[in-house]
């Protein structure tokens, strides 16, 4: 693949997940920081993503946003790597990326702002309970290695990234079992690396 590979992004948001997946793809990346408010609602970057929201990556004349097609795509486009689902793997590899993407996010957003769906309406609520939310995660997390079995695919950078950020900020509620999965994928290099590459992202936004 020879054309351009672009990542918008902000150190202090969901951009943390599309870096790590980069990191994993290890191909070569140009970064464009971008600020909340005005960089992000800036026209240039609104002709990217009109929701004027990162992260976003650009490969050659194609874009992609939202975070967990940005793992898929990804995945697929470069599969030297590994992290696309073999055909055994797809049907959990799927379930749990959009598991995540749907009633996970929006479950746990909910709860953060405070928001709790009266019982008699959750059946109008395409996440469910709060509780069954997490449940169900644990299920994900528990029943092999990683969610799509016993190798390491691109779900987990998705799908653990909510994770870590959850047991991070008390979002989600702190079982072993999620506390083992993280523990499992967060010691890969790529992890590591994009991590780094943000937290100095981040320093370097906040001198400027």
């Amino acid at each position: 693949m020879t054309e351009e590979l672009v990542f918008y992004t902000n150190p202090m948001s969901r951009g943390r997940i599309a870096r790590w997946m980069l990191e994993e793809i290890g191909h070569a990346y140009r970064t464009e920081l971008l600020t909340f408010g005005e960089g992000m609602k800036a026209p240039e970057y609104l002709r990217v993503n009109p929701m004027g929201k990162v992260p976003a990556i650009r490969h050659g004349d194609t874009i992609v946003t939202e975070c967990a097609a940005i793992c898929a795509y990804l995945a697929e486009t470069f599969p030297e790597k590994g992290l696309a689902p073999k055909p055994e793997e797809r049907a959990a590899y799927y379930r749990w990326m959009f598991f995540a993407a749907g009633p996970l996010e929006s479950a746990v957003t909910m709860r953060s702002l405070g928001f709790e769906i009266p019982t008699e309406r959750l059946r109008m609520a395409g996440c469910g309970g709060f509780g069954d939310v997490m449940n169900t995660l644990e299920m994900a997390v528990s029943g092999s290695t990683y969610v799509a079995g016993e190798r390491f695919t691109a779900a987990d950078v998705y799908v653990g990234s909510h994770v870590g950020w959850g047991l991070g900020f008390g979002s989600i509620e702190k079982r072993q079992a999620f506390v083992d999965y993280f523990g499992r994928i967060s010691e890969r290099e790529a992890y590591k690396r994009a991590n780094a590459l943000d937290d100095e992202a981040g320093k370097t936004m906040q001198a400027a």
